[in-house]
């Protein structure tokens, strides 16, 4: 039997008061009626079947399945129930042909508007029942934003996590109960925010920068001075060109699951991170005090979407996502075990990059791949720096010479050396 329409309708807190004509003669035809209990309560004279929408919503709405064959079923949701709600989960259960919509003003928009801002410009997330890592990462290049929060990723949690990993440069404004009567607009810094009690669930946050701030660069580059990092000389770290060379070969997408190996001061590792937006990189460091510096260098260049792994490789990768890039920096010895375990762990068309700068890790490294069957690229990097002299003149200084090997899982097996 064909099905009836399945009508998702969209509600504010002003409850019937805003719904179109359209929307209210919907619900009246309705056998059922779908909703969380706050939007149900708009409607105590509804006759039919109630069905109450609660943390298992795909469970509920499948089985609503054999019924919208023969009765009309609404379902109420939130402001505009494609932006962030749930309209594309029940076009996937009862299918696009059988839904229509009737949205209402999005909670986004209610929130611009009260605060008398425009919008076109901002970005647009939610943390509602979403991870809160990696959000410094993706408001990086942000100068507005709107973010939909939920109890547990709540604006006082934002606020704390903005600070924590060095994000302060922002003005919030906090937005309750809109479209009720109790309607509140609060203007406040992220430290006042961080400290604040009583704010209700249902709340959006717009964070906007100030007028002075300009965007950082898209293109990761930052130097060895910028970083805590072991010493001697200029410390135990990727140096800038060789790292901006070992990003591009690692060839990261938005969403990349990245493993960094011997990740000394994190550099590739937060670098990697400001390319995998929506992913995720694994910092790997055995060393003790290396473990530290990396951690204090993810707060301080607001890389949340680092983890930091303490211990040794391959033993410390064994449990981790399987990867889209593995970048190899330090290997302890062990650098044929963890290219065979990164190969087999490696995703379909990812790439295993490794830096090696002693005799025996280029030969070694030049053994696994070809033990592996393995087609690989090599360059021999070699980088000279200027160096200020006496008055005005300079010199070259040379930085060690690097052989940076290359795969990407899936070709054949040949190498090209450079």
């Amino acid at each position: 039997m064909k099905q009836t329409a399945v009508t998702i309708i969209g509600i504010g807190e002003d409850g019937c008061l805003g719904l179109s004509a359209r929307a209210y003669n919907a619900i009246a035809r309705a056998q059922i009626l779908v909703g969380a209990p706050r939007t149900l309560a708009f409607f105590p004279d509804f006759s039919g079947r109630r069905v109450e929408l609660g943390a298992k919503v795909k469970a509920t709405l499948e089985e609503l399945v054999p019924a919208s064959g023969e009765h009309h079923i609404c379902i109420l949701a939130s402001g505009d129930p494609l932006f962030y709600g749930v309209g594309s989960l029940a076009v996937k259960i009862f299918d696009a042909a059988h839904v229509s919509f009737l949205p209402h003003l999005s909670s986004i928009q209610l929130a611009f508007a009260a605060a008398k801002i425009a919008w076109a410009d901002a970005q647009l997330l939610s943390v509602h029942g979403r991870s809160i890592e990696g959000l410094v990462n993706r408001l990086r290049h942000c100068r507005k934003a709107a973010l939909l929060t939920d109890p547990e990723n709540s604006p006082v949690r934002i606020a704390r996590h903005l600070l924590e990993h060095n994000d302060s440069d922002w003005q919030a404004i906090l937005c309750e109960r809109l479209g009720a009567a109790e309607e509140r607009v609060s203007h406040l810094t992220l430290d006042a925010l961080g400290e604040l009690s009583g704010i209700d669930d249902l709340n959006v946050l717009i964070l906007i920068r100030p007028d002075t701030w300009r965007a950082p660069s898209r293109l990761p580059f930052a130097k060895e001075e910028d970083f805590a990092r072991r010493m001697p000389k200029l410390g135990l770290i990727t140096k800038r060109e060789i790292r901006l060379l070992s990003l591009a070969a690692l060839q990261i997408h938005p969403s990349s699951v990245v493993w960094d190996i011997g990740a000394g001061s994190g550099a590739v590792s937060i670098e990697a991170a400001r390319l995998a937006t929506e992913g995720r990189v694994y910092a790997i460091e055995c060393d003790p005090e290396g473990v530290e510096i990396c951690a204090a260098n993810i707060k301080q260049f607001g890389a949340d979407n680092v983890r930091l792994i303490a211990g040794l490789a391959p033993d410390a990768l064994t449990d981790l996502e399987a990867p889209d890039a593995v970048f190899v920096g330090g290997s302890k010895g062990q650098l044929d075990r963890i290219i065979s375990l990164a190969w087999e762990k490696l995703r379909p068309g990812g790439c295993l990059v490794v830096n090696a700068i002693t005799l025996e890790n280029v030969s070694g490294a030049i053994q696994s791949f070809s033990e592996l069957g393995l087609a690989y690229d090599t360059q021999l990097v070699q980088i000279a720096r200027s160096v200020p002299l006496a008055g005005k003149y300079h010199r070259y200084e040379s930085l060690n010479p690097i052989h940076i090997f290359s795969a990407q899982k899936g070709e054949e097996s040949t190498h090209v050396s450079r």
